[in-house]
C-alpha cells in the first residue's frame, strides 16, 4: 500500500500561490504551469525511490513452545537487499490471542545488512498460534511517499497450559504441606509394602509406622511412608463440546478440566501409575494410550495443548465405546463434563453401567457458576422484593434450582449404578479430583 506523506501535501500547496495571482495577472499562467510540472516531476521521481518487492525481507526468531500467561521473547529480523539504506518501521502481525509488549519504532537498515527488533508477547490462550506476516513501512528518498508491505514470515507458536499449578503441588508434596493446596490426608486401609519416604509424625499416623531408628537420630518422631508397588491405570475423558465453551474466571471449562487432569496426572505418575487421555466432541479428536514414566506428562501436554472446545454436540457414546475397545485392563476412567440435558445423561449411564465391573468410572460434573448464580443470590439476599425485578429474580432462581435438582438426581442415579461422582466448581476441581484419587488408592478400589 503506497500513500503520500504530509510533506507531499505541503509541497502541493506551493503551486496554489501563483495560481491565486492569475486573478489579477492572467499573463502569469506559464509560471503556474511550470510550478505544477515541477511538483509533479518531483513527486513522480521520488515515487521511483520506494523499495520494490523483494528488497525488504523479514523473518521471525523465537522458541517454538510458550506457556499461557508467561512472557515469551520474539525477535523480528529485517533484511535489506537493496543498494541504499532504508529507514523502516516494523510491526508484528500478532493474533488477538497474544499481547504484544512492543510498539513500532523506526530502524535504520543499511544496504545488504539486517536489523533485529526484540519484543515480548504474552499468550492469553493455549493452542497453536500461527503467525503469517510482518508489516514493514518504509519511506522514499525525499520522504514524499511511504509504502507498507506485509512481508511473509510464517511461524507457529505452540502455547502450552500454565503448569504453575503442577509446580506448586510438587513443592508442597516435597515439603509435606499438601493440605495448603486443599488436599486432605487420607488414612489408608490395610498396609502397602514398598517404602516411599520418611516424614514427620502426625496425629493420624499409627504407632506401628514409627521408625524408631530415624526417630533417635533426628530426635523427632518419624514415620515410614509406604506405597503400593502395583501399577494401575487412569484415563481422562475430556468433553470438548459446546457445554465446555462457557468461561469461569476468564478461562473456559475445558481449560479448568485440562489443568486438573494434568495435575492429577503428575500425582498419579509419581505413584507409578499409568495415565492416558482421550479428548472428544462429536468424534474422538485425541487419544493417548495410558503409559507410565516421567515422559508421559510431556506427551499429555503436547497432545492436548491445542484442543479447543467447539460448538457441537458431544458424543459420549463414541468416546466411551472407544475406551472400551482400547482399555482391556481395569482402569479408572475419569469423565469430566458439564451436563444440562437428559439425552447426554442417559448416554453416559448406558455406556458406563456395563463397564462398572471391569473398570472404575468417575464422572466429574463442572458446575457453571453463571448458571447457578441466581440460586446463590436468592439464598444470600433472601428474595428480591415484590417488584418486576424481584419477580424476574424469582423465576431465574426457580429455573436454576430446577436444573440443580435435576443434576443431583443424575448424580444419584450414577452412584446407584456404581459410578463414582463429583459435582464441583472449576476453581475447586483440582483439589477435589486429587482428593478423590487418593481416597480411591487408599481404599484399594482400583
Amino acid at each position: 500500500m503506497i500513500a503520500p506523506t504530509r510533506r507531499l501535501l505541503l509541497l502541493g500547496i506551493v503551486p496554489l500561490l501563483p495560481a491565486v495571482l492569475l486573478l489579477v495577472a492572467p499573463a502569469l499562467w506559464p509560471v503556474v504551469v511550470a510550478a505544477d510540472a515541477a511538483v509533479l516531476a518531483l513527486a513522480v521521481g521520488d515515487l521511483a525511490t520506494l523499495p520494490r518487492r523483494g528488497v525488504l525481507r523479514a523473518t521471525r526468531e523465537m522458541a517454538p513452545i510458550a506457556t499461557r500467561g508467561a512472557p515469551h521473547p520474539v525477535t523480528l529480523v529485517v533484511e535489506n537487499h537493496g543498494r541504499r539504506s532504508r529507514v523502516v518501521e516494523v510491526r508484528d502481525d500478532a493474533p488477538p490471542s497474544l499481547r504484544v509488549d512492543a510498539e513500532a519504532r523506526p530502524l535504520v537498515v543499511a544496504a545488504g545488512a539486517r536489523r533485529r527488533l526484540r519484543q515480548t508477547v504474552t499468550p492469553l490462550e493455549r493452542g497453536a498460534v500461527r503467525f503469517e506476516s510482518v508489516f514493514v513501512r518504509s519511506g522514499s528518498r525525499l520522504g514524499l511517499w511511504t509504502v507498507q508491505r506485509a512481508l511473509p514470515a510464517p511461524a507457529v507458536l505452540h502455547v502450552y497450559p500454565a503448569l504453575r499449578q503442577i509446580s506448586r503441588y510438587a513443592l508442597y508434596s516435597r515439603l509435606d504441606r499438601m493440605s495448603l493446596r486443599g488436599v486432605r490426608r487420607t488414612r489408608r486401609v490395610g498396609t502397602d509394602n514398598e517404602f516411599e519416604r520418611l516424614r514427620d509424625y502426625t496425629a493420624d499416623d499409627s504407632y506401628r509406622s514409627i521408625d524408631w531408628r530415624a526417630t533417635s537420630r533426628r530426635l523427632k518422631l518419624t514415620v515410614r511412608d509406604h506405597q503400593s508397588n502395583q501399577s494401575q491405570r487412569i484415563v481422562f475423558a475430556l468433553d470438548c463440546g459446546r457445554m465446555m465453551v462457557n468461561r469461569d474466571g476468564g478461562e473456559t471449562l475445558l481449560d479448568a478440566a485440562l489443568d486438573a487432569a494434568l495435575t492429577l496426572s503428575y500425582v498419579a505418575l509419581r505413584q507409578r501409575d499409568e495415565v492416558g487421555l482421550v479428548c472428544f466432541d462429536d468424534a474422538v479428536i485425541r487419544w493417548l494410550p495410558p503409559r507410565g514414566g516421567g515422559g508421559q506428562l510431556n506427551r499429555l501436554v503436547a497432545a492436548a495443548h491445542d484442543v479447543q472446545p467447539r460448538l457441537v454436540e458431544s458424543r459420549f457414546d463414541t468416546a466411551l465405546l472407544h475406551l472400551q475397545r482400547q482399555c482391556r485392563k481395569r482402569t479408572l476412567v475419569v469423565v469430566i463434563t458439564n451436563l444440562i440435558d437428559d439425552r447426554n445423561a442417559e448416554r453416559i449411564r448406558d455406556h458406563l453401567r456395563p463397564s462398572v465391573g471391569r473398570h472404575l468410572p468417575l464422572v466429574v460434573l463442572l458446575r457453571d457458576r453463571a448458571l447457578f448464580a441466581p440460586v446463590e443470590a436468592w439464598d444470600r439476599d433472601g428474595g428480591g422484593g415484590h417488584d418486576e425485578r424481584g419477580t424476574a429474580a424469582l423465576f431465574a432462581a426457580g429455573a436454576a434450582a430446577d436444573i440443580l435438582c435435576w443434576r443431583q438426581q443424575v448424580l444419584a442415579d450414577l452412584r446407584h449404578d456404581g459410578v463414582l461422582t463429583l459435582d464441583v466448581a472449576p476453581a475447586g476441581l483440582t483439589a477435589a479430583l486429587v482428593n478423590e484419587y487418593l481416597a480411591i488408592k487408599a481404599r484399594h478400589l482400583l
